[in-house]
């Protein structure tokens, strides 16, 4: 399976307690295996170079030396490395069992950073500062709630972020000075669970937050840091709603930089004066600007634009608002780019279908683009790894569905076998990414991998995204009917032999399309899948379940409900004939066990071959290497006994 979160970068090295002697995989201490079957220790051989790959994702520069902090993974776990300069020795700082997220150094000095980090996949983030005088790691939250989104004041004194510390389901504003953990104080109380510091005013006395409601409604307030009060700078009660992304204090204070779809079907960037809240749009209405980052001078945005799933690196001149020259990338994807306080190198973290990612800069006044870290592929030459080609079929209601098709290597000819692996979310896009071990399917099994968007993905603007809300779910369903329709059509797929694959909302696409078209797939794989998205909102973490409501539909009114229940997975398990692998995690906050154990139960019963394999230390999805080499050893030998065969 493919990583779904890239600077996560728990990517992976070998897994198992086999070795070249043993005659098969035994699963480490932490897996509880049901219904697979012995795996031989050929296969780990086979597969094993295609689970060394690592990567590698920028998180934070050095405020006074031309260094940065990434995450990248050595052992079993992703953690925090300093680079002193462009392919350069990546010297590991942390090193602790769980991987660890983010990195972000004090904006003064440097002399310390901050990093996030939980416990066996629970997401119930705790901050930490560590210390380059000695190395000392402190603890700087309360150890049990969730903490979330940290953010340095520019003065290098303060760090605010959000908890769900109070009630364990709403996220109020904390703030905390990193050298005295005594001074955490709350700030400001909310109500819901989607609430996110975006920035700091530039004299450290506002703080600008985002309130999240849905993908597609989404205010921004200012705080007053010495009172708490709070000011709403966007209108609320709108029609349509409205969803405003990233923003930014400008340089002077007078207003903000943001992403928003107001009057529009994409993200585009714009400035809001905050005397008049008037707002002027900058981009145009033709993609997606995913991310950006105002320059320490305010003169030049550096911003993410979304372009047919790829991603372009543009700059913006603030005063004109003019594109200038910007830096030339090969296909592929771009994450979080972020100025060095020189105001003339970015930093950002590049990967495509033939490199895995990698952290970069960019000098604007030189025109080069650098590598600052180089990631091993095991020993494999990525420049013949598959490229993906843009497809497009008809859907049921004449509406144009699009995905990208990973063909296999040039040696194996004929009709091949087919993976359709579809993205989760739903609020997500399948991109022209690094497919990691699933260029093992590509290149040695001689499989096309098949990565569709479905309606409701993101980077197609807003009313794209809204077509699979509440009782409009089962269109969604029906764009892979279509999907199974173009297969045939095709004369280099084999529509015969098609396995579906998805993980958290593709687990779930992943359990309906095995009841709805099983007459049409030879096996299916989900991973930490909602089987009943009723028992899934009824049981999810507090602080995301009316988050989710909105996507899926409220369970509490009976008509959804009724609705959902018909269209579960969980409640259609006699409609699934053919073989089903459910990978799950213990600790997932987001899609309880329960969803995957009342799935494998029910097929149980029904007769239908189902394997399961769950973790006991992973959450939602497998972070560590050792469990998720297991997993795509099972995964390979459930594909060839009932995909290859």
């Amino acid at each position: 399976m493919k990583t779904l979160a890239p600077v996560l970068l728990a990517v992976s090295l070998s897994a198992s307690v086999a070795t070249a002697q043993s005659e098969e995989i035994h699963p480490n201490e932490n897996l509880v295996v049901e219904g697979v079957p012995k795996i031989p220790a050929s296969l780990a051989e086979e597969v094993g170079r295609y689970t060394e790959f690592r990567s590698a994702g920028f998180t934070s520069w050095h405020p006074t030396r031309r260094e940065m902090l990434i995450g990248t993974r050595f052992g079993n776990t992703a953690q925090a490395h300093l680079v002193r300069g462009p392919g350069m020795a990546r010297q590991q700082l942390t090193f602790f069992p769980e991987n660890v997220f983010g990195g972000l150094f004090e904006p003064k000095t440097g002399e310390s950073f901050v990093l996030t980090k939980d416990v066996g996949g629970n997401e119930f983030y705790q901050l930490y500062r560590y210390d380059f005088s000695d190395g000392k790691i402190t603890l700087l939250t309360d150890g049990k709630s969730r903490n979330t989104g940290p953010v340095w004041s520019n003065g290098g004194q303060w760090v605010a972020y959000g908890s769900t510390r109070r009630t364990g389901n709403d996220v109020d504003l904390y703030v905390v000075d990193p050298r005295n953990p005594q001074t955490d104080r709350r700030m400001a109380e909310f109500s819901g669970g989607g609430w996110s510091v975006s920035d700091w005013s530039p004299d450290d006395r506002t703080l600008l937050v985002t309130e999240g409601i849905s993908i597609n409604e989404t205010y921004l307030w200012s705080i007053d840091v010495a009172t708490g009060q709070k000011t709403l700078l966007t209108k609320k009660g709108e029609k349509p709603t409205i969803a405003y992304g990233n923003a930014a204090f400008a340089k002077d204070g007078k207003g903000i930089y943001v992403t928003t779809d107001r009057g529009s079907e994409f993200q585009r960037l714009a400035y809001m004066d905050l005397a008049s809240r008037k707002l002027e749009l900058v981009t145009p209405d033709t993609a997606d600007v995913d991310e950006f980052d105002l320059s320490p001078d305010g003169r030049t945005i550096a911003y993410v634009t979304n372009e047919k799933g790829a991603s372009v690196l543009r700059l913006l001149d603030t005063a004109s608002r003019r594109e200038i020259a910007g830096p030339k990338l090969p296909l592929g994807l771009v994450f979080g780019p972020k100025w060095h306080k020189d105001g003339s190198t970015l930093a950002f973290t590049f990967g495509s279908a033939r490199s895995n990612y990698d952290a970069y800069s960019y000098d604007t006044k030189k025109g080069v683009v650098e590598r600052w870290t180089l990631s091993e592929t095991g020993g494999l030459n990525a420049e013949t790894f598959s490229e993906p080609e843009l497809i497009s079929w008809k859907s049921f209601d004449g509406r144009t569905i699009t995905g990208f098709l990973y063909p296999p290597a040039k040696k194996f000819t004929g009709k091949r076998q087919v993976v359709i692996d579809i993205h989760g979310g739903p609020e997500g896009q399948s991109r022209p990414d690094f497919m990691g071990r699933d260029n093992f399917l590509l290149n040695e099994l001689g499989v096309a991998v098949l990565l569709p968007n479905v309606r409701g993905s993101t980077g197609y603007g807003k009313s794209f995204s809204l077509l699979d809300n509440g009782f409009l779910r089962e269109g969604t369903y029906r764009d892979i009917g279509a999907l199974l329709d173009w297969i045939g059509t095709r004369p280099d797929l084999d529509s015969d032999r098609i396995m579906v694959q998805g993980g958290s909302y593709g687990g779930h696409m992943t359990l309906a399309v095995a009841y709805v078209y099983s007459d049409r797939i030879r096996c299916a794989v989900d991973v930490v899948g909602p089987s009943n998205l009723v028992t899934f909102l009824e049981n999810t973490s507090g602080y995301r379940r009316d988050l989710r409501r909105v996507e899926y539909g409220d369970e509490r009114d009976p008509k959804m409900r009724a609705f959902l229940e018909k269209i579960a997975p969980a409640n259609n398990a006699e409609k699934i004939r053919k073989p089903l692998f459910v990978i799950q995690g213990a600790n997932d906050p987001r899609v309880p066990r329960s969803e995957s154990e009342q799935m494998v139960a029910r097929i149980r019963k029904v007769g239908t071959p189902v394997w399961y394999l769950m973790a006991k230390d992973e959450g939602h999805g497998f972070g560590k290497k050792n469990n998720r080499d297991f997993q795509f050893y099972a995964t390979v030998a459930f594909m060839k006994e009932f995909l290859l065969k």
